[in-house]
């Protein structure tokens, strides 16, 4: 099977080329500097060349803050991005694998999202994703639309500095005596390497739609910093910090766990808890 994958040098990009790969199929990896999905006929001509069966497509502007300051630029690359991609699954005949996020939530159920939920977001970023989610799930007849959650990898991220919340720990763990970190935001921390592998098997079934796919179990973000110290054995006090000593200038969501329903309905779940997807993490980058 030969599988496309845009936003190939992503920090999810690269695990899902590797994990396809790995699987025995063709990969083709489209780097953000060689694909731009805003150019119709640029991403036609490209998809006409390389003739794929299965596109998964990661490119996106995820940067939240980015977003809110340059709406029209969002909407272009997660919404109108995406429904060039999707008008081109049905033009070419390929399967279209679309990543969004659980930012289409506000955060106020409390309780694990499933895929009936209806989607409220609160900021750009969040409305941006939905149009694309919508634009994929009305046009293209062959699709998958994949909402992940609190992502981290081995590969750089691009929206953050190529840092991530893991590395941002463990450097701080090192330079101070003291780290602080918010307890009142409740997420699925999950290794982008997982979601690469459940990808590759929910591609061998044909129940197109809805699903999310993120590691089991939810944790706010300064468990998931005592997680990580306590594991690596890092010698530092963890505080946890006022919600307002780092506010964001964007509204996010409070509480974004999402539940696996629709892979636990096809018993093709695969996710592990997201204590398992950390030490996976830490052994992959020697610490």
């Amino acid at each position: 099977m030969r599988v496309a994958v845009t936003g190939a040098n992503g920090q999810l990009g690269c695990d899902i080329c590797t994990a396809f790969s790995d699987s025995g199929h063709e990969v083709i990896p489209l780097n953000h500097d060689a694909l731009d999905i805003t150019d119709f006929n640029l991403a036609r001509t490209k998809f006409e060349q390389t003739k794929p069966q299965v596109l998964v497509n990661t490119a996106a502007l995820h940067n939240v803050e980015a977003c809110e300051t340059m709406p029209l630029k969002a909407f272009e690359v997660n919404g109108v991005g995406a429904r060039n991609l999707a008008l081109l699954a049905n033009e070419l005949d390929f399967v279209l694998f679309h990543i969004s996020t659980d930012y289409v939530f506000d955060g106020k159920k409390k309780t694990p999202y499933i895929e009936t939920d209806c989607p409220f977001p609160i900021n750009v970023y969040g409305n941006s994703k939905l149009c694309g989610e919508n634009f994929v799930r009305v046009t293209a007849k062959k699709h998958f639309v994949v909402r992940v959650s609190g992502l981290y990898g081995t590969n750089p991220c691009r929206a953050k500095s190529g840092t991530n919340f893991v590395q941002l720990m463990l450097r701080l763990a090192k330079e101070r005596k003291e780290v602080r970190v918010v307890d009142d935001e409740i997420l699925t921390p999950t290794f982008t390497e997982d979601i690469a592998q459940q990808i590759v098997v929910l591609s061998k079934v044909e129940k197109y739609g809805l699903y999310h796919v993120t590691a089991q179990g939810s944790c706010s973000w300064y468990t998931f910093a005592a997680k990580v110290f306590e594991l690596t054995g890092a010698k530092v006090n963890l505080l946890v910090a006022d919600p307002t000593e780092f506010a964001s200038k964007v509204a996010r969501p409070k509480y974004s766990v999402l539940e696996n329903s629709n892979l636990k309905a096809l018993n093709v779940d695969i996710m592990p808890h997201w204590e398992e997807g950390l030490r996976k993490y830490l052994k992959k980058i020697d610490v």
